[in-house]
């Protein structure tokens, strides 16, 4: 039960009615609950956010939020900021520590999916470097990037199309890659299904695939292996 409960020993969630906000998670995993936005009101959120930021110390996040209710969360719940590309609310963001993180993507219709993965990476505190529109299709592109990647301690690729990106990158570095399909292409990349498929039957040894258009989870994936290596957050 210890693992259950919170740092006060109370039950390690607050009941807000709508939501049972998990206040111990913090403690287990070394980050806040982080909120999805779509389907929420604005009311909800706020009421969210308070919470997390009274019950922890780390960054508070809100994924997938738009203009207008980023602006009612922001009017209620000072000190936030808004990223319009990446449709993220951050309270708290950490500062960057010293383990490196590439977000690199194929073309520039995956730029929303890759500016979700680079912010929440930053607003956990890992350093972050962007790189864009190095897709197969101009295979000369990447390998002029090579270096950078090779020099990263995880390499995040956003590829969508038939997600070949994620291959090339798998062969070039020996950091581990996480690789996120995008919904970006024409009919038979099934929105995103066919670089799904492609990805995880990559020759690449070793590759990691996250959800289509999920660069939260990428980003994610690459925060726990910072922790696990003890490198510092």
């Amino acid at each position: 039960m210890s693992d259950r409960r919170g740092q006060d020993g109370g039950p390690g969630f607050d009941d807000l009615g709508f939501a049972r906000v998990d206040t111990a998670r913090e403690a287990r995993q070394g980050l806040p609950e982080v909120v999805y936005g779509p389907g929420k009101t604005s009311g909800e959120i706020i009421a969210i956010v308070r919470r997390l930021l009274t019950a922890n110390h780390g960054p508070v996040l809100v994924t997938r939020v738009g203009a207008d209710t980023a602006a009612e969360v922001l009017g209620e719940v000072p000190d936030g900021r808004w990223d319009e590309a990446a449709r993220l609310l951050v309270w708290r963001p950490a500062p960057a520590g010293d383990f490196r993180v590439c977000v690199v993507s194929a073309g520039t219709s995956d730029g929303p999916v890759a500016a979700e993965a680079a912010a929440v990476a930053s607003a956990v505190g890992l350093r972050v470097e962007v790189i864009r529109d190095v897709g197969v299709a101009g295979l000369h592109r990447l390998l002029a990037v090579a270096d950078d990647l090779r020099a990263s301690d995880a390499v995040i690729v956003v590829a969508g199309m038939e997600g070949a990106l994620a291959s090339a990158v798998g062969g070039l570095v020996a950091a581990p890659v996480v690789a996120v399909p995008t919904s970006t292409g024409y009919g038979a990349s099934l929105e995103g299904v066919t670089a799904l498929l492609a990805m995880l039957s990559s020759c690449a040894a070793g590759l990691t695939v996250v959800n289509i258009d999920s660069g939260f989870s990428a980003a994610m994936a690459a925060f726990r292996l910072a922790r696990t290596t003890g490198r510092r957050l």
